[in-house]
């Protein structure tokens, strides 16, 4: 099957690491249908450069991924502007501090809802489209998941369990579909960096001594998707080393 007849849905796609994403695997040769929650204008745009570059094949789409139910509607508003789909990229996120004395239901019902549960729900709907095209899923993890950062303890632990949720679809799903993680490290600074460390005390942490790029995750996630047919159940970080320093 060509690359052109191959589609990927990328969650929170229209900015940041989810847009570069959506443009490298673009750039491959994949259909892209970029989701967004409230980020209409960068999707809008996106989507157009896209298909400026090549016309019909991109697509952006409105969802809530916190109501689960509307997530089954917006899987199938994907599958049938393609006639199918390949790839699922569960990338869309929260983040901000919650330091224990502040936790509200709230903070746990959004950081876990989008970090954890919408993405096994987007796996849900996805599963019997992806079987039956062999395709794969990859999960946007952090390299906190395993390492907590300061004040950040509902954000960690909903990306721990990403990650044992990505290991444990890689178990269940084999051998239709492949599943994957990608934890990032310094790439982007956040958009809220409330309670983070300097961007200096960062960099002291890190052997490559500088940051990452958004295209560093593109590479690797276009790598998974595209010649990885012997890889799942793996978790790899785009972190410059500093996974192993904190």
């Amino acid at each position: 099957m060509s690359h052109q007849a191959k589609t990927v849905l990328i969650t929170g796609g229209a900015k940041r690491i989810g847009r570069q994403m959506a443009i490298t695997l673009h750039q491959a040769g994949y259909n892209i249908v970029v989701h967004y929650r409230s980020s209409e204008g960068p999707a809008s745009e996106l989507v157009a450069q896209l298909n400026h570059d090549r016309p019909e094949s991109a697509l952006a789409l409105q969802g809530e991924l916190l109501d689960t139910r509307a997530i089954p509607a917006l899987v199938s508003k994907a599958v049938d502007a393609f006639s199918g789909l390949d790839v699922l990229i569960n990338n869309a996120s929260t983040f901000y501090p919650t330091p224990i004395e502040l936790i509200e239901d709230e903070f746990w019902n959004d950081l876990m809802g989008s970090n954890l549960k919408a993405p096994a729900f987007m796996a849900k709907a996805c599963v019997k489209h992806l079987r039956e095209r062999q395709g794969c899923i990859i999960n946007i993890l952090d390299i906190h998941a395993r390492k907590p950062m300061a004040q950040h303890p509902v954000y960690c632990a909903a990306k721990a369990g990403l990650e044992m949720l990505t290991l444990s679809l890689a178990r269940d799903l084999a051998p239709s579909i492949r599943v994957n993680g990608v934890s990032p490290g310094a790439i982007l600074w956040p958009e809220n960096d409330a309670g983070m460390a300097s961007q200096d005390e960062v960099l002291e942490k890190i052997p490559m001594q500088r940051m990452g790029q958004p295209e560093d995750v593109a590479k690797l996630v276009t790598f998974l998707v595209d010649d990885a047919d012997y890889i799942t159940g793996q978790v790899i970080a785009v972190d410059g080393g500093r996974s192993v320093m904190i």
